[in-house]
């Protein structure tokens, strides 16, 4: 397509918006409005209305008063689209093995509009386990998959995955204990927690990393002793084949091969 007939369908509001997204993603600290006009060598003024609008559908938030920061509501967004479908058909096989060596159910979680959000699941292989529905939104400070999306996350983006969890909960966001924790589950590179919600669970959870080395889901095996399979793997060795099962998805988040199935 030629200049004349790509500026045939121009939509001059449009590519301002996006101007500034693409500007904002690419910064740290968030800018003011005269930092973004500069950059983008336009006047303050045409800037206005396009950030109060943006900061009101929620893409982008004013931080220290005068400074305009992005939202997560784009990586929101980004869970619904294709790569996010595909790391969830990509983990079925690999879910169903890990249940079949743990004797355990399991479940895939990501980060969507404040919550976690459990996008596969798969259940134990005999009669007992516990299991979480597909589509279930849990909170992000009590399970173990919140707590390894805020782990794996930078600083950054952990505050505003807690402030977009702090608008739609009336949990109140934990103190310097809790973060404490993050920082030790990000070194340790697992979590292991008694489950808030059923007595005698543990939620045993690790990160997927994409190839940026950053957290975009959460495996997580709700734990249970099986006193009916004394063969069963022990808590030990179901957090060595979890944290085995989590390397070979994130090999393959940031790969286009799917993996062999039976």
């Amino acid at each position: 397509m030629d200049t004349e007939e790509s500026d045939r369908y121009r939509a001059p509001a449009l590519d301002k918006g996006l101007d500034i997204l693409e500007l904002l993603a690419s910064v740290d600290g968030g800018l003011t409005q005269a930092e973004i006009s500069k950059r983008l060598n336009r006047s303050p003024n045409e800037f206005y209305r396009m950030l109060d609008r943006l900061v009101r559908r929620g893409y982008v938030t004013r931080i220290d008063g005068d400074r305009y920061s992005l939202t997560l509501k784009l990586f929101g967004l980004s869970q619904l689209h294709a790569p996010v479908r595909r790391l969830a058909s990509y983990a079925t096989p690999l879910m169903r093995d890990l249940a079949q060596r743990s004797k355990q159910a399991n479940h895939l979680a990501v980060f969507d509009r404040g919550s976690a959000v459990v996008i596969a699941q798969q259940e134990a292989p005999d009669y007992w386990g516990i299991s979480i529905r597909v589509g279930s939104h849990i909170s992000l400070f009590d399970t173990g998959s919140g707590h390894i999306l805020l782990a794996f996350r930078s600083v950054e983006e952990r505050e505003m995955m807690i402030a977009e969890h702090a608008k739609s909960k009336d949990e109140v966001p934990r103190g310097p204990e809790f973060y404490a924790r993050l920082d030790q589950i990000r070194e340790r590179g697992y979590e292991m927690m008694a489950s808030a919600q059923t007595a005698g669970v543990y939620n045993l959870s690790a990160p997927i990393l994409g190839p940026d080395g950053r957290g975009i889901a959460a495996l997580t095996v709700p734990y249970i002793a099986l006193v009916n399979a004394p063969s069963a793997p022990d808590i030990t060795e179901t957090i060595a084949l979890l944290l085995k099962t989590a390397e070979q998805l994130s090999t393959l988040a940031g790969s286009d091969v799917a993996p062999a199935t039976d």
